[in-house]
């Protein structure tokens, strides 16, 4: 199945200018991927990029039904601490997702790099929205790169 699964990984802050164009590119890359076999999705379920990528694949199953969008969580209480209407939003792509994965029960130091891990383990594309060569997107990426996963960058 890895090799009908991308995994995306991304910042949680996308400049306002750039959100339209980013969410094309990822709407025409995930159209693109879908052509050449790829149906699952894998999300991290975090703020920013993770967000936007989980909303574009459930929009478009509307009319690619084969579409799967798998939630790959770092723990069950990942949104303590945000914004309600943030963990509005999560709530209702948990809801719509096909299925949801828990890395780690509660949150614990290295839960997040667990769950990253999974993302690339699982896939054979990387979807990622990475500017910078630092944090947690960099990680992932260098860590797809090195398992021989396609990258694919938005920005």
């Amino acid at each position: 199945m890895r090799e009908r699964t991308s995994c995306f990984t991304g910042h949680r802050q996308i400049p306002e200018k750039d959100y339209a164009v980013i969410e094309e590119k990822l709407e025409q890359t995930i159209v693109k991927l879908y052509n050449n076999g790829i149906i699952r999705y894998c999300a991290g379920g975090a703020l920013g990029f993770d967000t936007l990528a989980a909303e574009t694949v459930l929009r478009l199953r509307d009319t690619y039904s084969e579409l799967r969008l798998i939630l790959v969580l770092p723990c069950k209480d990942q949104t303590r601490g945000w914004k309600a209407k943030d963990v509005d939003k999560y709530e209702k792509i948990r809801q719509r997702a096909d299925e949801t994965v828990y890395t780690s029960e509660i949150y614990a130091t290295g839960c997040m790099h667990k769950r990253n891990r999974h993302l690339v383990d699982c896939s054979s594309v990387c979807v990622c929205y990475q500017t910078q060569f630092r944090g947690g997107t960099a990680y992932t990426v260098n860590y797809a790169r090195t398992h021989g996963l396609a990258i694919i960058n938005m920005a």
